[in-house]
């Protein structure tokens, strides 16, 4: 195993506890759009139904989806005006009420002070929005300009699963996979890591207790080497990637 130089972060659920923040305002703006388009629902989403079937994608991502599978269609400008209010209504609700994972402020810290690793942020979110959730936490000054976007930062937007962002974001920093190691907690972030060249360690940290088991396998079968339920395990996990162990 090379040295390991870089750790890349999702953001959404890995470092700030943002997703049923920001489900929750997507999923009454999805309710507007179906019932604009005549899109016969069977029972409106909430932000909870929205998580289980989309954790990990982004707005335009879910859209994508719900287009396929509910056969209506949307212009560009209409999905790109959508793609906009969504993130106002995100961001509004995240700077009111947003807080960060358990345990993770002290784990960055820490890397800050060692200065072993370089630390970046990847995720599918909107950068404006990434960008609102760790000032508001005070993360971002472990960052600097090290904050990756699907939905902003690449010629074409994307969503993870697709490794775009990561080899972007990689090609950005000058690093190669081998040498960083990732961070997510959803199927389709560890399969954009995995699918990148990557070593993903899993996050279940914040999933309901009932939900962790099952996750844990979802996150493994999707690539994850090695799972972590809380950020105290990091140290260890990123041991077991370093020496070679997973």
């Amino acid at each position: 195993m090379g040295k390991i130089t870089t750790i890349l972060l999702d953001c959404d659920n890995t470092l700030v506890l943002s997703e049923d923040l920001a489900f929750e305002g997507c999923a009454d703006l999805i309710n507007e759009i179906s019932a604009s388009k005549n899109v016969d629902l069977p029972q409106p989403f909430t932000g909870e139904s929205l998580i289980v079937e989309f954790v990990g994608q982004n707005f335009r991502g879910m859209m994508t989806s719900l287009q396929q599978r509910y056969k209506f269609s949307m212009t560009d400008e209409e999905l790109d005006d959508y793609v906009r209010r969504e993130e106002d209504v995100v961001i509004a609700k995240l700077k009111e009420k947003l807080v960060p994972c358990v345990g993770v402020d002290a784990v960055l810290e820490k890397l800050a002070k060692e200065n072993k690793y370089k630390l970046a942020v990847v995720s599918s979110s909107a950068l404006r929005r990434v960008k609102a959730s760790i000032e508001k936490v005070g993360q971002d000054k472990y960052f600097g300009e090290d904050v990756y976007s699907a939905a902003t930062s690449l010629p074409k937007p994307t969503s993870k699963p697709d490794p775009a962002i990561y080899l972007w974001a990689m090609e950005k920093m000058g690093k190669k996979p081998e040498e960083c190691v990732a961070v997510e907690d959803s199927k389709s972030g560890t399969l954009s890591g995995t699918r990148a060249g990557i070593n993903v360690i899993g996050y279940v940290g914040p999933y309901k207790a009932e939900e962790r088991e099952k996750m844990e396998k979802v996150l493994k079968d999707a690539g994850a080497v090695v799972i972590m339920r809380d950020w105290s395990e990091f140290e260890g996990a990123l041991a077991k990637i370093e020496s070679g162990e997973v």
